[in-house]
């Protein structure tokens, strides 16, 4: 086995532990024995097991993004921040490392959460810059509502989601009976909140449009405007925008990959 596939693979035992066991009692021993590698081909990768687990997160992570980027690439529509989120929730929910730390989950997550806080204040930070950056395209291209501050609708937007990734712990049993439905929901929710209508531009339709709908192959649902117009004008804005989009993306997930690499021992 190369040395990279022996570390993914390092990387997926400790993954696979971290969330059946937890913080506390994950330890090297163990890892190595689930692996079949000795604990000293562990510590060849990593320092120590908070740079192991890190490692974890940080290839969770670049896994999401990966997906996101795929989908940008073969339909520029995803970069409307309905389509984007409503995905991402959906995402979220199959990877448990991401939803005990979007929960703060402490009996999976331990002290490891404040630790990845610091460790990569400067990626989220980066993070940050990146979608205040891709809703600022969004305004250029009349995909978003401009009628706010930029900061403002990128709060509005973190704050939705968040909302929705811990309500899946904090409300489970009075929630929607699928994932699917409360991915619509988050999506409607932000569609009202961001995107401009069909009738007033290029826009993602209106509220009441579903949020899992081809947005450029259709009416816009309940918008009034005509199917080729409609389809026509938001399409071609998105495209126009999904360059620059792409390309943040892009580089966020090379900032993540030398992340990783910074926590692999020299």
């Amino acid at each position: 086995m190369e040395r990279s596939q022996r570390a993914d693979h390092i990387l997926d035992v400790a993954g696979e532990l971290l969330v059946a066991w937890g913080y506390g009692r994950v330890t090297i021993d163990e890892i190595a024995r689930r692996a079949k590698v000795g604990k000293g081909t562990v510590y060849l990768h990593w320092k120590t097991k908070d740079a192991l687990l890190l490692a974890v997160m940080l290839k969770t992570q670049s896994r999401i993004h990966q997906r996101q980027l795929e989908r940008i690439r073969a339909d520029p529509l995803e970069i409307l921040p309905s389509r984007l989120m409503r995905r991402h929730f959906l995402d979220f929910q199959g990877e448990p490392v991401l939803r005990a730390l979007y929960t703060d989950d402490a009996d999976i997550l331990g002290r490891l959460n404040d630790t990845a806080k610091k460790e990569f204040a400067e990626l989220m930070g980066q993070g940050d810059r990146y979608l205040r950056r891709h809703l600022e395209a969004l305004r250029e291209h009349g995909l978003v509502r401009d009628d706010t501050d930029v900061h403002h609708q990128q709060y509005a937007l973190l704050a939705t989601s968040n909302g929705f990734f811990t309500a899946e712990a904090l409300l489970a049993d009075r929630a929607p009976d699928t994932l699917e439905v409360r991915a619509d929901i988050l999506a409607r929710t932000i569609r009202s909140a961001l995107e401009v209508s069909a009738d007033a531009g290029p826009g993602s339709g209106g509220p009441d449009s579903g949020p899992g709908s081809d947005l450029g192959s259709g009416p816009g649902s309940g918008s009034g405007c005509g199917p080729d117009a409609a389809s026509t004008r938001m399409r071609v804005a998105a495209a126009a925008a999904a360059p620059e989009i792409i390309a943040c993306y892009e580089h966020f997930t090379e900032l993540c990959a030398q992340e990783m690499r910074r926590q692999i021992r020299d």
